[in-house]
């Protein structure tokens, strides 16, 4: 059912993340999937390169990352994403320590920040690659260094670009989102139906 609900003809998906967000949501929608873990060059935002740019091409590094591993699991489609947070003309992403997460979380607190992330879906029997980026725009508010330092402390902010998490202690102090939520957590499950979606309606014609 979830398949059919995703717009998928059949599956499974390889899930090309280590993100335990991306693989819960899956989870959630009863899509039959697997997981591989790949490790890829993050951070190489080049100079003038658009975020939303960015994010398709990471996440395209990581189809390519994961084409094997996919093919030798009997995989119909490979599924990557990319998140990061963009304050004005900044892009922010995971941060390396604690105190990266304390700067971090300092730049974006009592601000409005966008959120974009990009999807890509690889049809393994055809080579078919579709890609989308997905911008939502979030403010956050952590009050004081007493606080930030606190939520520091779960942990939580560690492995997520902008050092926040929404689906967790962070969605505290998240007030106003505009945009698909689960964006936010890095996987905006609209876009990707449509991509879905699109990807088949491909394969009719």
């Amino acid at each position: 059912m979830g398949l059919r609900l995703l717009g998928l003809a059949r599956g499974p998906i390889a899930l090309a993340s280590k993100s335990p967000r991306r693989r819960e949501l899956l989870g959630r929608l009863e899509v039959p999937h697997f997981c591989v873990d790949v490790d890829v060059l993050e951070g190489d935002l080049e100079p003038g390169e658009a975020p939303e740019d960015y994010v398709v091409r990471l996440s395209r590094r990581k189809l390519a990352a994961a084409r094997s591993a996919a093919e030798e699991g009997g995989a119909y489609v490979v599924l990557a994403a990319d998140t990061v947070v963009v304050l004005g003309d900044e892009v922010l992403e995971k941060p390396v320590d604690k105190a990266d997460a304390a700067r971090l979380l300092g730049k974006i607190s009592g601000r409005w920040h966008d959120v974009w992330t990009g999807i890509a879906l690889h049809r393994l029997h055809d080579d078919r690659i579709l890609t989308h980026a997905e911008r939502s725009r979030v403010h956050i508010d952590l009050g004081d260094a007493e606080t930030r330092d606190a939520y520091i402390e779960t942990n939580e902010p560690m492995d997520k670009a902008g050092a926040y998490g929404i689906q967790g202690f962070g969605g505290l102090f998240v007030p106003h989102i505009e945009g698909d939520y689960f964006n936010v957590m890095g996987l905006p499950l609209a876009a990707l139906r449509a991509l879905c979606l699109r990807l088949e309606a491909d394969e009719a014609r």
